[in-house]
């Protein structure tokens, strides 16, 4: 493998306009590729918008999920990696003939579709199937994985998507900023957002403490370190329906630092690139080849029923 630059971008979607969002994509993968970069990646959901769909019924959420990969989005995405020339992956809500709905994560280049991830905990929308399997694909030479922002939070998930050979797993997101039961949580008002000119060190604040990027690196560090990996985490920033979402899209290195992070409050892009020797050189490489899997193989195996609870979703109701 060579050296690959990669880009991590955060912008502020509008709640259904793929129109603008693709717009959106394209101007900020055209700045990414005039800059050196061969990858750019984009927060989940990023062309249909995200939170909003807690409100939809079945038809609504049909009538905004789209066949993958011959819908007009994908086909638009496909349109705009070739004539940048860079790969492109970007979130969106997919139906198939069924009408089963998922969670959709694609990769695409100026060829076509390369990866697609059906994200394996959805929650926004109860008509959402969970997906059933792990993504791992190239790009560049590199081995690469998606895992939609829950699906990284079961460490299973990680640690499987790293043992099927993903040297990079892309981790595309809309989180933080909302209640849980963790002490400091919660959400931030959108009128620092809209003074956020005259006042960004009050929204910074915010952004940055329990509510957010704090939170943050209690975990998003440890997947990268314990499996050797590089995280390319993406988020959306400003308001995503009547959330305020705080952005930091970040690459991590297989040792658990930070090597790029977007910190504007605005839409932007951080670039990163990946070195192939940490691979071998970070401790997680070591840990991995040193595992036992006789002494927990049945441990792991055992039946269990998923639970899955949402906290900031406790009260709403879906139709």
């Amino acid at each position: 493998m060579e050296e690959l630059t990669v880009a991590t971008a955060q912008f502020e979607h509008r709640s259904g306009d793929k129109s603008y969002n693709l717009e959106i994509i394209e101007s900020l993968s055209q700045k990414a590729a005039s800059q050196g970069a061969k990858v750019i990646a984009f927060h989940e959901c990023s062309i249909t918008g995200y939170t909003f769909a807690r409100k939809l019924n079945r038809e609504q959420m049909l009538g905004l999920a789209e066949f993958v990969p011959n819908g007009p989005s994908v086909e638009r995405l496909i349109q705009i990696a070739r004539r940048h020339e860079i790969t492109i992956l970007a979130g969106l809500f997919e139906k198939d003939k069924e009408k089963r709905m998922y969670k959709c994560y694609v990769c695409v280049d100026g060829e076509g579709l390369k990866a697609r991830h059906h994200k394996l905990h959805p929650f926004i929308n109860p008509h959402l199937s969970p997906g059933s399997s792990y993504t791992v694909f190239d790009i560049h030479g590199w081995k690469c994985g998606i895992l939609i922002c829950y699906d990284n939070n079961i460490i299973e998930n990680v640690r499987a998507t790293s043992l099927l050979g993903a040297d990079v797993i892309f981790m595309p997101h809309v989180t933080m900023c909302t209640p849980s039961s963790r002490p400091g949580a919660g959400f931030v008002d959108p009128i620092l957002w809209d003074n956020r000119h005259k006042d960004p060190t009050s929204l910074r604040i915010e952004f940055d403490g329990m509510k957010g990027r704090q939170w943050l690196m209690k975990w998003l560090p440890a997947r990268a370190y314990d499996n050797a990996i590089y995280a390319v985490f993406s988020n959306p920033i400003g308001m995503d329906d009547d959330q305020l979402k705080n952005g930091c899209s970040m690459v991590i290195d297989p040792f658990g630092d930070i090597i790029t992070e977007c910190r504007k409050l605005d839409d932007d892009f951080a670039l990163a690139t990946l070195n192939p020797e940490k691979l071998k050189q970070a401790g997680g490489f070591r840990y991995k080849n040193a595992r036992r899997p006789e002494l927990y193989r049945d441990i792991l195996g055992r039946e269990h029923v998923p639970v899955q609870k949402v906290a900031w979703l406790s009260n709403q109701k879906n139709n």
